[in-house]
This record gives C-alpha cells, structure tokens and sequence, in this order.
C-alpha cells in the first residue's frame, strides 16, 4: 500500500506540472513536447550525469537538427527513438500504433546466463505450480522454485504453502533470472517471508517541481515480516541481466535478509517507478519519474550486484550442468551464505 500512495504522489506531481504550452502535432511540435515532457518529468537527470555524462540540452541539439517538415512518421519515430535511447533506461518506451521504441542495453551487451534447456533439466515436468511460480525438490533435498515474471498476484497464503512444502529440506534456491518485472507489491509479499524483523531496504522519492533536481525528501521504504510462515534456513536466489523492474527491487529486500546469498550477475536494474504522458500525434510515452535507492541510499538504476558472482561455463553446459545453480546447492549444502 505505501508504494501504491508513493506512486500516486507521483501522479499528482506529474499532473501538477503539466505545461500549459500547447504544441502542434507536427514533427516539430512533436519533437518539442517529448523533449520537454521528459525534461521536466523524468527523474535519473542528475544521476545520469553523473555515471555517464548525460546532458539533456545537449540531446536537444543533437536531435532538433534531424527533425524536418514533411518527415514520415517511421522516419519521426526513428528520431524521437534514438532521443529517449540517449537515457539508457528500460523504463523509458514510445509507443504508436505499429512499433515500440525501447533500450534494452541493460540486458543485450551481456552474457544471458540462463538457457532453458538446463534449467528444465533441473525442474522436470513434474513440478508443482501456483500463482505462475514453479517449484520442486530437488534431488539433494534442497527446495528450488523459479519465478519468471511478478505480473501474476501473489498472495501471502501461496508462498505458506511452497514454505510448507521445502519445511524438510536443507535450503532453497529462488530462481528469479529473466524475470523483468511486474507487480512491486508481489516482491515485497515474497521477501517477507524471509525475516523475523523489520528491515529499513531502501528509499525512494517523488518529484516536487519541474527542475532535474526538484526531488521530496527520501521515504524509506521498510520491509516487514510475514504474519504467515517464515523460512529459517538458509535461502539463495539467482540472478542475470534481464532481473528488472519490480523484481529488481525484489533483490534489493533479499539482499538486506539475514542467511540469504545472491548468485550470478549483476541485476538490470530499473529503479524507477515509471508514469506515461503523451504527445500530440497521439504516441504514448512511458518514463520513469520515481527513483528509488538501496539501504545506503545508493540508486539501483542500474543494478545491484550479486554476493558471488558466476556465469555459466562452458564446460557445465557441456555437461547439461547450469553453473548458476551447481553453485547455489552447494553454498546451502555447506551451509554458507554471505
């Protein structure tokens, strides 16, 4: 509920400041509303700067001198695409009727770490299966369950019955790799489950203004125990490029959880809630206008990384061995986590 009134804030903001400029649905009128829209609402302006040099005036230039009277629409979506690229941000999509403008650099220039035929090798046919959540004992008596998506609402009772189910075996290993997001609610429902106490796990902020750095002051966003069932043991959850979003934010309330390892690569990332506007010709324009940050008030925008870092290797997939996984049984048969 408290990321639901943040996101609403975030709303009222945006609403709050919308121009009360008028533009013409003309290449140029177009061109013109994006760039402000995103100016004026987007929130990794400062941040982005920062890492890599961003420079939204710049990007203006650059991208007026490509607009032109006359220009077809794919050639306009082109350009209006390859201006919100310039942000680096999954987040951020232009939509129209016939094509998705999107970055999904945060996932493309990497290793996958994830092939399905392996992992089916781990779970068989035989799993059980609810709220899209797969799960199974594997032969080491360690639990595993893989979530590939947070669209699906899951509810506290159906994470008891999967508890319930692992309550024999050594630990469990949640599998959350090529997950890109969803319901925000849904990682915080699943993370409670692995702590007796509260946990302070990040922050995050809403836009006051129009300005890149009109931010309210930071919110902290606390995890709270489970009024069901409470794993014990030791619990390690899998990670790789395409891990975004909600399930992203999932990561960073494992990674504050006593007795739980984070294993693979690197994260995604996606640490902001997104809102949508759109432009005169009628294009919807997703961004991202809530940052979100870690317990040290570092943003994972782009990604957090894992307490062992493991790629697949060749020789393991040689195998039909998923090396992700190998190493995760055997930090919980060795009884180790971070």
């Amino acid at each position: 509920m408290k990321y639901l009134i943040s996101f609403i804030l975030c709303l009222l903001a945006f609403t709050s400041c919308v121009d009360e400029e008028q533009y013409s649905d003309t290449p140029r009128g177009n061109f013109e509303a994006l760039w402000k829209i995103m100016d004026q609402h987007y929130c990794f302006f400062d941040y982005k700067k920062q890492v890599y040099g961003l420079d939204w005036n710049s990007i203006y230039d650059k991208y007026k001198v490509r607009i032109y009277d006359g220009m077809n629409d794919d050639r306009l979506f082109e350009v209006l695409g390859d201006m919100l690229g310039e942000l680096r941000d999954g987040h951020v999509n232009m939509y129209s009727s016939s094509n998705v403008a999107r970055n999904w650099s945060f996932q493309e220039d990497y290793p996958s770490n994830f092939i399905d035929t392996l992992q089916r090798a781990y779970i068989g046919t035989n799993y059980r299966m609810t709220c899209g959540i797969k799960y199974t004992i594997l032969d080491d008596n360690i639990g595993y369950m893989y979530i590939g998506t947070m669209e699906n609402s899951i509810g506290s009772g159906n994470i008891d019955d999967i508890l319930s189910y692992f309550e024999l075996c050594n630990g469990i290993i949640i599998d959350v790799r090529e997950n890109g997001g969803g319901l925000i609610d849904n990682a915080e429902i699943l993370a409670s489950h692995f702590t007796n106490k509260e946990l302070l796990v990040g922050y995050m902020q809403h836009k006051t203004g129009t300005g890149h750095s009109d931010f309210s002051a930071m919110q902290e966003q606390v995890l709270k125990p489970s009024s069901g069932l409470r794993w014990q043991k030791s619990a390690v959850v899998l990670t790789n490029r395409k891990v975004y979003s909600a399930t992203n934010e999932f990561v960073k309330y494992m990674k504050c959880c006593d007795k739980v390892s984070i294993v693979g690569d690197r994260t995604g990332g996606g640490a902001g809630l997104p809102l949508n506007s759109e432009i005169p010709n009628g294009w919807n324009i997703r961004f991202s206008a809530c940052p979100m940050y870690d317990k040290d008030k570092q943003s994972t925008e782009f990604g957090i990384d894992p307490d062992y870092k493991v790629d697949i290797n060749k020789t393991d997939f040689l195998r039909n061995k998923d090396t992700i996984i190998e190493y995760a049984r055997s930090l919980i048969l060795k009884g180790k986590y971070k």
